[in-house]
């Protein structure tokens, strides 16, 4: 049985969300940032944002109105946040803002204006020539290496960053004036502000960083240090940490993979950054505190690649063939870089190791360093502070011609959690149990979950859409195998309320077959109009309705709302599979067109004009019986 509606069906969105409120299932849909930098972040400092401290990045997130940290003027997120989480980089946390603003002399390293290293002379032309901040910025990225070499020898010389001093004292004062700020602003219900930091090992210039949230408040905040990668470059040695401060300190924490697109293959990899080969305990481990990965955000798309996924027409969105490292290099994107190729790898790892250490669900989050949580193409405000306007966002960072500007970065994304309250911990509890999604930006409401015998009337009302999820299994759950029978897929999208139409709903299937060979397909699914899918199996583009002259758009093609029951007509019982959506937009502007029509010029050739915005469910797998 395939069934697909490819019409709008009447009130989708109060559907999939009058599901939540009905047979007990009792979630809701809450719309957040997991991933913000403030002015206590080295680079955010550096890079223009002087002033954008925690608290600007709550009453931004709430809604209110604030002042830019760079241009000064006044800007308001288009639609307020449900949660936010201040990530600043544990790293030198408040460092560099504490020697510009108080120099060190409470550090006994004596006024700003009389040290001797060159850090000193950067940080002292900081407040009158911006030009200054992009390249020391650039000056303390890793020199491009071997990455399990590089993160060798920097566990031996933790401490040899040249210029930077360690002050462990103003580290811990922005982290516990970080954690109180975070518990001024958390309003249980209403809002929830999480904490948490950034852990930034990049060895060699391979993006191995993650987000770490827990579920506590300030006190418990007070208890511990942030871990950071002068602690450790390994993966593995923050989650022994993540073991033991969970024990002490009686709070909960979660460990969220980001740009994975930048790692040089070794995010997803198939041995450990020490080289040793992947174990069960490793994957235990991994999945214990990595229960979901950030699949899109400002540095580009992690999906997937063109050169991973070539039938995919959809592959090619929000690329960014940029390392983090100071010499440039061409990007070759690979296996362990994209989340696609990654879900793939783990069902062949857990046919080797009897655990699966890549079964990880979605989110999407910004990477602002601005302290503004902007993932909308309109009102987007840049990676960091000084590319916040047309002029400079075009100009390259770090005075390089080969590192990216301002236009290569996308204005994403969003995390989308259904959670059994606004609170810390049950936000922490669905990331836990991956029902979480991504966007890139736009506030997509997707319901996704697969389950057997289910037929029309389980999208008929709220009441009917809620007993076919608690009978069914949630985005991000496991569905046992039940005899051979195809499993029944449903998805039910609504756009944007203030947004742009869908075009389709797509169902990306990984699996492995009766050789050990992963393999990927995507097949069309729900759709507007009366597109017809062709020989190929391909649906034609619902078409383009984006005047580049204007940087604007019109809803007269696609819908405000798709939802359909799928069954997979290549399904195989024996093979282990994962399933998730994909749910694509019609074209609109992209924010490089809005400021190229701001500044009276040609939109620039290397960037598009329009972009499909999109959203990615976490994945449900499928096990067979044995």
């Amino acid at each position: 049985m395939v069934h697909r509606m490819d019409k709008a069906l009447a009130g989708v969105a109060s559907l999939v969300l009058a599901a939540a409120s009905v047979a007990g299932e009792g979630k809701q849909l809450l719309w957040g940032d997991t991933h913000l930098h403030t002015s206590n972040s080295m680079d955010a400092f550096t890079v223009g944002n002087l002033t954008g401290d925690p608290e600007t990045a709550y009453r931004y997130a709430r809604g209110l109105p604030v002042i830019h940290p760079y241009h000064r003027a006044r800007v308001r997120i288009g639609t307020p946040l449900d949660f936010l989480v201040v990530s600043d980089h544990a790293e030198f946390m408040g460092v560099i803002r504490h020697l510009y603003t108080d120099g060190a002399a409470g550090e006994k390293l004596g006024p700003l204006e009389t040290m001797t290293s060159a850090l000193a002379a950067w940080v002292l032309r900081l407040g009158v020539d911006y030009q200054w901040g992009p390249q020391l910025f650039g000056s303390y990225l890793p020199e491009p290496q071997e990455a399990s070499a590089a993160a060798a020898e920097q566990l031996e010389n933790p401490q040899e960053i040249e210029g930077v001093p360690p002050l462990p004292g103003v580290e811990a004062a922005a982290w516990h004036a970080t954690a109180g700020v975070a518990d001024a602003y958390n309003q249980p219900g209403e809002f929830s502000a999480l904490i948490g930091w950034e852990w930034s090992s990049t060895p060699g210039g391979a993006n191995l960083h993650r987000v770490v949230i827990t579920d506590g408040g300030a006190e418990s905040a007070r208890l511990y240090s942030p871990y950071s990668f002068l602690d450790s470059p390994y993966p593995e040695d923050l989650w022994s940490w993540l073991d033991q401060t969970s024990a002490r300190v009686g709070a909960d924490f979660i460990a969220i993979p980001h740009n994975s697109n930048l790692s040089k293959g070794y995010m997803f990899d198939t041995k450990t950054l020490r080289g040793s080969p992947l174990t069960p305990e490793y994957a235990a481990a991994r999945m214990r505190w990595e229960r979901v990965a950030e699949v899109t955000q400002i540095k580009g798309d992690s999906e997937t690649h063109p050169a991973l996924s070539p039938q995919d027409a959809f592959s090619d969105f929000e690329t960014f063939p940029f390392y983090l490292q100071r010499r440039a290099t061409d990007y070759a994107p690979g296996e362990g870089d994209y989340i696609r190729a990654a879900l793939r790898r783990g069902l062949a790892l857990e046919a080797e190791l009897g655990r699966n250490p890549y079964q990880f669900g979605l989110i999407g989050s910004t990477d602002a360093h601005t302290a503004l949580a902007s993932a909308e193409e309109d009102n987007f405000h840049g990676k960091m502070a000084r590319d916040s306007v047309p002029d400079t966002k075009n100009s390259h960072f770090a005075g390089s011609e080969t590192a990216p500007s301002g236009w290569d970065m996308s204005a994403s994304g969003l995390a989308a959690v259904w959670a059994e309250e606004n609170t810390r911990e049950a936000i922490l509890a669905a990331l836990k149990r991956r029902e979480v999604y991504a966007t890139s930006g736009p506030r997509i409401s997707v319901q996704f979950f697969a389950g057997y015998g289910l037929g029309e009337t389980s999208l008929q009302s709220g009441q009917d859409l809620a007993l076919a999820l608690a009978s069914g299994v949630p985005m991000g759950g496991e569905l046992a195998g039940n005899s051979g029978e195809a499993p029944v897929f449903a998805v039910v999208a609504a756009r944007d309320p203030v947004g742009a139409n869908l075009d389709r709903v797509q169902i990306v299937k990984g699996w492995v077959d009766r050789a050990g060979t992963t393999r990927e397909k995507v097949f069309d699914v729900a759709w507007s109009g009366e597109r017809k899918l062709d020989a190929t199996g391909r649906l034609p583009p619902v078409g383009n309705s984006v005047d580049a002259d204007t940087a604007s758009y019109s809803n007269d093609i696609g819908v405000p709302e798709l939802a359909t029951l799928w069954q997979d007509p290549e399904f195989d019982a024996g093979q282990p599979a994962f399933y998730y959506a994909r749910v694509l937009q019609i074209p609109t502007p992209r924010h490089s067109l809005y400021d190229a029509v701001a500044l009276r010029q040609a939109h620039v050739t290397n960037h598009p004009a329009a972009i499909q915005e999109r959203a990615y469910t976490s994945p449900i797998w499928y096990r067979p019986n044995r």
